[in-house]
């Protein structure tokens, strides 16, 4: 059963430059247990995308198109009351900066609780701290990081109580942005290995977002490659790995290293992504493709994911590209 299905969501950021499309024609289903991974440059569109499932853009992004089904609701246009139902309790999100997710001068415990008292008003203090606890105990945290300010923890410990935090309101799905950000490759293993453990234990549903293909490959199911704003290929992730269709997903893969294999040399993947501001519906990869054809370079095919296999989808201008 779907937990969540977005259809061809479009979303925009207003500037003194023009519209930002940040988000074109994007649609993806997330089953109830399943793990779904964003992929992409920086710049592609994926953080965009997990603000908008919660409507929490910033103030100059507006969702133009398209509806966000989550347990069988349309979320889209609910007013901020409504919206505050969904959100924690709902849908929850591990933010990208965990430096930047806690309130200086705030012990972690009562930030935790104050999220925990929005959506059960009938609980006593006592009976939050008792399943902040149980929650941190889940993530490897230990009981005294309640009475803790957040100057007073690891980079780590910060990103462990942040996993906490979305869990504290019983959410049915988990959006996890680039997690493991400006964390070393040590605590970056560790806190893969508890959001993994938190799913399984809890049987959540999950979005991971990542510019590292190779996380994606440890974290998902079933994967999506954002590029310019857009999705362009999609699939079971085994799959996406093993026969990648897309000229940019193979790039992306050819610029990864990997510890097993024959060595070879990593492809350097050339120029910047396309500004987003007033663009058209054609290939905005084109310019980067490594084997564009001529109705790609005279653009003649728009963007729009074909389906080539079963539960595999490629944009229609690369299916024979690369």
């Amino acid at each position: 059963m779907n937990i969540l299905e977005v259809k061809d969501l479009d979303m925009s950021y207003r500037t003194i430059d023009g519209e930002v499309e940040a988000v074109k024609k994007v649609s993806f289903t997330v089953k109830e247990g399943e793990s779904f991974g964003i992929v992409g440059e920086s710049g592609c569109g994926k953080t965009s995308v997990a603000m908008s499932l919660l409507q929490l853009q910033a103030d100059n992004g507006k969702i133009t198109n398209g509806e966000i089904i989550f347990n069988g609701k349309n979320i889209v246009g609910l007013n901020e009351a409504e919206l505050r139902e969904v959100r924690w309790s709902g849908i929850s999100i591990v933010f990208q900066g965990a430096m930047n997710s806690w309130n200086p001068v705030v012990k972690i415990g009562e930030q935790i609780r104050e999220a925990m008292r929005e959506h059960y008003p009938d609980k006593t203090k006592d009976e939050n701290t008792k399943k902040i606890i149980e929650l941190f105990d889940i993530v490897g945290l230990e009981s005294s990081i309640i009475d803790r300010f957040p100057h007073e923890l690891s980079g780590g410990m910060k990103q462990r109580a942040v996993i906490a935090l979305a869990l504290s309101c019983d959410p049915k799905l988990i959006i996890a942005d680039e997690p493991t950000t400006a964390l070393d490759v040590v605590i970056q293993d560790q806190i893969l290995k508890e959001i993994r453990k938190v799913q399984d234990v809890l049987g959540l549903s999950l979005i991971y977002i990542s510019h590292d293909i190779a996380v994606i490959a440890e974290m998902t199911d079933n994967m999506a490659v954002m590029y310019a704003g857009s999705i362009v290929e999609m699939g079971k992730t085994s799959k996406v790995f093993s026969d990648p269709k897309h000229a940019y997903t193979r790039m992306l893969l050819e610029s990864t290293p990997s510890i097993v294999g024959p060595k070879k040399k990593l492809r350097s993947l050339d120029g910047e992504p396309p500004s987003l501001i007033n663009t058209d519906p054609y290939c905005l990869f084109s310019y980067r493709c490594p084997n564009p054809d001529d109705n790609c370079q005279n653009r003649k095919i728009e963007m729009k994911l074909t389906k080539i296999d079963t539960d595999h989808y490629v944009d229609k201008c690369c299916v024979n590209c690369g």
